[in-house]
């Protein structure tokens, strides 16, 4: 077995997957917080935390943090999304100490400097506008908040412009130490490694970190409704979506078999029926979004002006017939996508870690891959079916931008989704 975990004595979990034909190591850091767990004030909090925690620290300036690792030939950088946050480094394997050391020091260490702060204000509002002027990502925002509207989760992971500008440099410490603790982070790695030697070297690096463990954040209550913005665009911009499943759903793989084969590659049903056959979008995708305790399944698609009122019919026509004609051969297809994706994404140091760190976050434990192999290829006919009814079922949540002035009435649309 090449998987390894190890709890410090502070309560740091460590997970590692050695893999011998490679020569290199991805390595990160996974909090257990993001943005469902910000109060409305200070949305956007973890992810102007993300940005900051690069800009110095008491050893390194923001320009020594970069250049330190991309001397070695190294990469590192983050992202924040709504349940937690990560910071990773992929280095050659003899300088897995150097990638733990600024990772230790950048999570415990950060100055939060008054004038870095005031110049990365200024680059996440850039980053703010930018989203805003590009239709094809926004739209998930606003599908997120009209799903959960009113909480956390539903609020964006960005935050808004004038929040982010406002936010005291000692709000943004104070949530870092009362949110970055040691029983809720995971060191993760994967590649050239030997497992004592990074259990000895986090247990050396992260000696600053607070013990508690008391993370709390409120119940998703899925709500769904419709969000419309009329743009002068090219195009109408459009998500349809369904409350979905949590992580630990007995239908978890059930329902990403019925996702894949529904929209998840130039051969499912939405590809070949709206694109293929009928030439409405140039993109068109379905996707199961997990959360612990909640979900969301949606139909993304970009469509011309005109297209846009034949689309929708089309759309709602495709839900209602899925639970009906389900075929074998589209099972099998969909079941052998998710292996390969599963049995790929083992070729990658980065993918690996990545995974290891999510299953401990969300299973308590590392997921071997013959145990997920067999629950993909376990899946049933009718399993797909109750899926695709879970998934489909339910208020609708319908997000549109652009141009969408022939774009359907969400009652009209919700009568058409009536089985």
């Amino acid at each position: 077995m090449t998987v390894h975990v190890s709890t410090l004595r502070n309560g740091m979990r460590i997970v590692s997957d050695s893999m011998e034909s490679v020569e290199t190591v991805s390595v990160g850091v996974w909090v257990e917080v993001g943005t469902r767990h910000e109060h409305p004030d200070v949305n956007g909090i973890s992810h102007l935390l993300e940005h900051m925690a690069f800009k110095g620290t008491r050893r390194r300036s923001a320009r020594e943090i970069a250049e330190e690792i991309e001397t070695v030939g190294g990469h590192l950088n983050a992202y924040t999304s709504r349940e937690n946050t990560a910071y990773y480094a992929k280095v050659l394997k003899e300088d897995l100490p150097l990638a733990i050391d600024v990772l230790a020091d950048i999570l415990q260490h950060a100055t939060m400097d008054p004038d870095e702060l005031s110049r990365e204000r200024a680059v996440i509002v850039q980053e703010i506008m930018q989203t805003n002027d590009t239709p094809d990502d926004v739209i998930f925002d606003h599908f997120q908040e009209v799903a959960f509207p009113n909480q956390a989760l539903g609020r964006p992971v960005l935050g808004q412009a004038e929040r982010i500008q406002n936010l005291p440099r000692e709000t943004i410490i104070d949530f870092m130490q009362s949110n970055y603790s040691a029983p809720r982070m995971i060191v993760a790695a994967a590649g050239k490694l030997d497992h004592e030697e990074l259990v000895s070297l986090a247990e050396k690096a992260f000696i600053d970190l607070p013990e508690k463990d008391k993370l709390t954040y409120e119940a998703a209550q899925y709500s769904g409704g419709q969000f419309r913005e009329s743009r002068d665009i090219e195009q109408a911009h459009i998500v349809l979506g369904f409350e979905g499943i949590p992580y630990e759903s007995p239908e978890f793989y059930a329902a990403s078999t019925f996702s894949n084969l529904f929209g998840g590659g130039m051969s499912s049903r939405l590809f070949q029926e709206i694109r293929e056959k009928r030439g409405l979008v140039y993109s068109i995708y379905s996707f199961v979004s997990c959360y612990h305790d909640s979900g969301i399944f949606g139909i993304y698609a970009g469509t011309g002006e005109d297209e846009a009122k034949e689309l929708i019919p089309v759309i709602c026509n495709e839900i209602k017939n899925i639970t009906n004609g389900i075929k074998e051969n589209e099972i099998d297809r969909a079941r052998a996508q998710l292996k390969s994706a599963t049995l790929m994404s083992l070729e990658s140091t980065s993918s690996r870690c990545e995974q290891l760190a999510r299953q401990l976050m969300i299973f308590k434990r590392p997921l071997p891959v013959d145990e997920i192999v067999e629950k993909i290829e376990s899946v049933t006919k009718s399993d797909v079916q109750n899926a695709a009814h879970t998934l489909t079922n339910g208020k609708a949540t319908f997000a549109a931008l652009g141009r969408i002035a022939k774009v359907e009435k969400f009652s009209t649309l919700e009568n058409m989704l009536k089985h």
